[in-house]
């Protein structure tokens, strides 16, 4: 039980059907869907897609998703990938020639083919109820009507207005500057495009005048996609990737998602006591620190579409990890690792939902970088993610940059299950940290024996670009010890990511729980 003195929330717990999300107008059209008879996969997409106008600095239809779920009276998990492939156009040399050593973030060379709508079309023909007409009525009314700026959303906004382009300004920045928290914001293009793919399902995204609108406006630009790039676009069904712990067994999706890294530092840390040191302390903050560093050099070495190289079986090997643990040195920094040379950072929305029927859907959906690429269509004001930031330009590289490829990708939906039993559908935001997330997380859980509320609510720190980020909850005697032994500290950050999960209780309880971190919340019913 948590600390009435201290401020923070409980867990939420309610009986037929829960969504935790990170903004709380879509955790209730979700809940609605599912008091109107629809199942957790319709809530789960009908909370999504209006996540992308909630928020539409982090997600949206030009995006990409993953997706795990476990059927209704099943505990076998599934997982679909839907995430885009670069142009069949791409080519690596052709960036080289023009002096680039990295995808430019801001440009349609970074515009992988958004893979998201697919999906959702997917997984509603394939595991829904209501049918897509239905469950995308909420983007659609709020879409129309306007969704009043949130103040985690007009923070992130006031950061990331520089990105967008004329087009993209016009559609995203109305009012011709960054919004003040409460002013509404609609988006009648959109209201468009949700109409045409509530009528005619995936091909009104991917064929016909919002395709062409998509084209048009990348190659005006000189993108190279091309309206058969869109047309074949498809998300495809995978097998999860699993390994067991002594409490719980972690289910991640396969690469091209990084849930393998996840794997990894989790395999890493159960080489350490770390149940036996303080939660917040300088030893356990150390240790995660130096696991995440060579569990991420691993990623960024072997991670990529799985077509050209299947990472699963070496990130996931118990060798690999107990191997990388013996580097660490509880006295000593470790400064060798490479350098990350993919572009890995930023935005992201996750949505989790369980219904009566105990469907439980674990859902992520991303834009990548805030505003992704920063270009929107002409017409209809579509946002392109920036995904292709996610390759390299190094010759040969199993993530080089290359026709038809999808590239490494830092969006991982989870679900825990417990002797067998789907026990816990959870998801961490927030670019590359996502997979130490999910590790500091399942940590908080298992090893200190927080709630899961309690868990997403504590502080969290983060190496990355060769500095350990660290929240400002942590108690400063550790960060001088941090800095003592030699880490670069940086206090001076926002919010390390977000989360949400549920948990589904053996008496038939769900318990929900929202990361303070962002606007959301996790409600039921």
């Amino acid at each position: 039980m948590r600390d009435f003195h201290l401020p923070g929330r409980s867990s939420v717990l309610a009986e037929n059907g829960m969504c935790a999300t990170s903004h709380p107008l879509a955790a209730q059209a979700a809940l609605e869907i599912l008091k109107n008879g629809g199942n957790a996969m319709d809530a789960a997409i009908a909370g999504a897609v209006l996540l992308g106008i909630c928020e539409p600095q982090m997600t949206g239809i030009g995006g990409d998703c993953f997706v795990l779920f476990s059927p209704a009276g099943s505990d076998e998990i599934k997982s679909l990938n839907g995430s885009g492939t670069a142009p069949s156009l791409a080519n690596a040399n052709d960036l080289r020639d023009e002096g680039f050593s990295s995808i430019p973030l801001n440009s349609p060379h970074a515009v992988t083919i958004p893979c998201a709508v697919d999906a959702f079309c997917k997984l509603s023909n394939d595991w829904g109820k209501l049918g897509l007409d239905k469950i995308l009525q909420p983007a659609i009314h709020y879409a129309e009507r306007g969704v009043p700026i949130a103040e985690r959303v007009a923070y992130d906004l006031a950061e990331l207005t520089e990105a967008l382009n004329p087009s993209g300004r016009e559609f995203y920045l109305p009012w011709g500057r960054a919004p003040k928290v409460g002013e509404l914001f609609a988006h009648h293009g959109q209201v468009k495009v949700l109409k045409e793919i509530a009528k005619h399902g995936r091909d009104g995204f991917y064929s016909g005048e919002v395709a062409e609108d998509m084209v048009d406006s990348l190659q005006k630009l000189g993108g190279v996609q091309t309206m058969d790039d869109f047309s074949s676009m498809e998300a495809f069904y995978t097998n999860p990737i699993s390994s067991n712990f002594s409490k719980f067994e972690l289910v991640e999706h396969p690469p091209n998602s990084q849930g393998a890294t996840a794997i990894l530092l989790c395999n890493i840390l159960k080489h350490f006591p770390i149940s036996s040191m303080d939660p917040f302390g300088f030893e356990r903050t150390h240790v995660e620190t130096e696991a995440a560093k060579l569990a991420y050099d691993a990623r960024n070495r072997l991670v990529s579409d799985p077509n050209v190289f299947d990472a699963t079986i070496k990130m996931t090997s118990e060798k690999l990890a107990q191997d990388l643990a013996a580097k660490i040195n509880l006295k000593k920094v470790i400064d060798e690792v490479s350098s990350i040379t993919e572009e890995v950072h930023k935005d992201t929305i996750y949505i989790t939902v369980v219904d009566k029927d105990r469907m439980a859907v674990s859902l992520i959906y991303s834009i990548f970088h805030g505003f992704g690429s920063g270009i929107a269509s002409e017409k209809f004001g579509v946002l392109f993610q920036n995904r292709g930031a996610g390759f390299n330009l190094i010759p040969g590289h199993v993530n080089e940059y290359g026709a038809n490829k999808r590239p490494l990708h830092t969006i991982i939906p989870a679900i825990v299950r417990e002797k067998g039993t789907v026990k816990m559908p959870f998801g961490v935001m927030g670019g590359q940290y996502q997979a130490a997330g999910h590790a500091r997380v399942l940590s908080n859980i298992y090893d200190f024996e927080m709630d899961i509320q309690t868990a997403l609510d504590a502080p969290r720190s983060f190496f990355e670009n060769g500095s350990l980020r660290i929240e400002r909850g942590y108690d400063e005697s550790i960060v001088q010890k941090l800095s003592n032994l030699g880490h670069n500290i940086d206090q001076k950050i926002g919010p390390i990511g977000g989360a949400q999960a549920i948990k589904i209780n053996g008496n038939g309880v769900l318990e929900g729980a929202s990361d303070p971190r962002k606007d959301g919340s996790a409600i039921g019913y």
